[in-house]
């Protein structure tokens, strides 16, 4: 092998690193921008009415849902809201992670067909400066998402209303 063959072959190398360092560059770049387009309620707008009422303004991801972080019992968690969902279904992971106990269980019909969830009662949960208390839960070992599902025994508690690509969620006072 000539001392030339030897260059090429280090530069075919080298050119080979710097393709796979730029590919590597723009996917860190843009995951955040593919992040922020799946929530773009990483830190959701919060504010106060004229009436004292606590609001949280929620945008529309590109799939059209209202995804959003939160906390449940002070823990930070994402929800994704489901006014078609009677109560809050946690993925049994994320129930494990928070630390939920969980009583009695009952089987319940889902998009994916019947499944048994547990019971469980969440003490506090949160979206921007709305808190919750006490909400009705339950534990669904069939939820694989990272997601938990804002049904309705929490969204019950807050007044809601849409406007074009947003949502407002207001304090009951």
């Amino acid at each position: 092998m000539t001392e030339a063959d030897s260059t090429n072959k280090i530069a075919k190398i080298f050119v080979w690193l710097a393709w796979i360092i730029a590919i590597a560059l723009l996917m860190f770049f843009f995951q955040d921008v593919l992040d922020k387009q799946y929530n773009p309620n990483n830190q959701p707008q919060v504010g106060l009415n004229s009436s004292g009422q606590a609001e949280v303004v929620l945008k529309q991801n590109r799939q059209g849902h209202y995804v959003s972080k939160g906390t449940i019992n002070e823990l930070s968690v994402t929800f994704l809201l489901d006014t078609g969902a009677t109560q809050v279904s946690i993925p049994a992971h994320i129930a494990d992670k928070l630390q939920l106990e969980s009583f009695g269980s009952y089987p319940v019909q889902t998009a994916n067909g019947s499944v048994t969830v547990y019971r469980t009662k969440i003490d506090h949960l949160s979206i921007g400066n709305i808190f919750l208390y006490n909400v009705a839960a339950h534990i669904n070992p069939a939820m694989k998402s990272d997601e938990i599902l804002l049904g309705m025994s929490a969204l019950k508690k807050v007044e809601f209303s849409q406007t074009g690509k947003q949502l407002t969620l207001r304090e009951y006072l």
